[in-house]
């Protein structure tokens, strides 16, 4: 038995929580300190003597808490490293240290809770029963696209007709905003073009606007919502001045010919369905791939009931918030208020983190059960594919990820997407299509 063995004591708080106790004898102790007070003796300058000579006691009158801090956090994290290699403990965080400093020719004890990755041994994972989507493409989802794809080539409108706003139309307007009395600059504003019916602006104004006609004028009444990002607003009665400037309304290209002149690689309006047929079959594809992993997580988590470590919990809500941060900046919300709203977020996205995290734990117990790994030419292959979706050099690529550790990210996406297939492989699965399923059953 080794000294560290020795001296440690190791309990189970949970699955996912250990506490190392250790006690370490006074001589190891003492031996320590002695270190310390001789290196702190060679750069040490006290007044009437040369580094290098001070006698201890001086050393004792004049550094000792510095001294014994570090004999603590030497003993520390020598005893504590030690333990963990040598009894293969799979720590997850820095631990929580307690510990009640040095005293003479006694022991010194110390306890370290550390969280540790559970071991899973997933079960139940064979012969999952599932529904898996086909992706039929209706005439309904091509007339969709078509009209998103018409929507771009719109033309607006002036509204020549003796009528009032209908739901739909595009207004201009000049509009300014007063609470209690007072305007408010951030509430005005000249020429706004409005869509009726988009509801951009705060509920109930644009159903005011309904009927009005070109150069009305109206008072509008509205209360800004209770959770309003502006605070002074938040849940105040407002008052708007508004004045219809013109009605618009969109008008979208017929779908002919002549509209096939606004791409260059196609040559006929059959063509471009074709495409289109062919993207939205892709998109559907993707999205019931999703579904269906989804599906297969839902499953194995009914199966398989363990605890995680909250720290792991923790870094998947830092990810989702940064996400939710991240899109909110790239659709116009200023840095800071996007990084307040993304941080209230963090107990509402919790119970799908918890989901995420044990889902990564039971794919990498089941990868691990089944012997799948992923091959260093699969990982080639994957950081040459997204190479040419960023259109960059597959090596500087490469060497950025690397760089900022990225690679066991792209190990770890490798392995869960053979994890799924390989359970996909194993299922029973249900086709469903068109409103008929047909019952397929996957090679076991």
């Amino acid at each position: 038995m080794s000294d560290i063995s020795a001296a440690v004591k190791i309990e189970d708080l949970s699955t996912v929580k250990k506490k190392l106790t250790f006690d370490i004898p006074w001589t190891d102790v003492k031996n320590e300190l002695d270190a310390v007070y001789r290196t702190v003796g060679k750069k040490a300058k006290i007044k009437g003597f040369r580094p290098g000579r001070i006698p201890r006691g001086i050393l004792e009158r004049h550094y000792r808490k510095e001294a014994e801090e570090e004999t603590v956090s030497n003993l520390v994290n020598r005893y504590y490293w030690e333990t963990l290699q040598e009894k293969e403990i799979p720590a997850v965080m820095q631990p929580e240290i307690d510990q009640k400093g040095i005293e003479e020719e006694k022991n010194f004890t110390f306890s370290a809770t550390v969280e540790v990755e559970p071991v899973v041994e997933p079960r139940d994972y064979l012969g999952l029963d599932l529904e898996k989507e086909e992706p039929v493409v209706t005439e309904e989802d091509l007339e969709e696209r078509m009209k998103e794809i018409r929507q771009m080539f719109a033309t607006m409108e002036e509204v020549t007709e003796e009528r009032g706003v209908i739901e739909g139309d595009y207004v201009s307007l000049d509009f300014a905003g007063a609470l209690a009395g007072e305007k408010l600059k951030e509430l005005q504003s000249e020429d706004y073009l409005l869509e009726i019916g988009s509801k951009t602006f705060v509920p109930g104004f644009e159903e005011q606007l309904i009927g009005m006609r070109k150069d009305e004028k109206k008072t509008v009444a509205v209360r800004f919502p209770e959770k309003y990002q502006a605070v002074h607003l938040a849940g105040k009665d407002i008052e708007f001045e508004v004045h219809i400037k013109g009605i618009r309304i969109k008008k979208l290209p017929e779908l002919d010919e002549q509209f096939i002149k606004n791409f260059e690689r196609y040559e006929s309006l059959e063509e471009l369905k074709a495409d289109i047929r062919k993207n939205v079959e892709e998109e559907k594809k993707r999205k019931i791939a999703l579904a269906f992993e989804r599906l297969i997580s839902d499953r194995l988590l009914e199966k398989n009931t363990f605890e995680v470590p909250d720290s792991f919990i923790e870094r998947q809500i830092y990810y989702m918030m940064s996400d939710t941060q991240r899109r909110m900046v790239s659709g116009g919300m200023e840095p800071k208020k996007a990084a307040e709203f993304s941080f209230k977020l963090h107990d509402q996205f919790r119970e799908e983190a918890t989901k995420i995290v044990k889902t990564v734990l039971l794919l990498k117990g089941i990868a691990r059960k089944e012997g799948l790994i992923a091959g260093e030419d699969e990982v080639e292959e994957q950081i040459r594919g997204l190479a040419v979706k960023r259109a960059q050099d597959y090596e500087s690529l490469k060497q950025s990820l690397e760089k900022d550790d990225l690679m066991d990210n792209i190990r770890s996406e490798i392995l869960n997407r053979k994890t799924y297939e390989f359970l996909e492989a194993k299922a029973n699965i249900t086709r469903i299509g068109n409103g008929t399923k047909d019952r397929a059953e996957a090679l076991k």
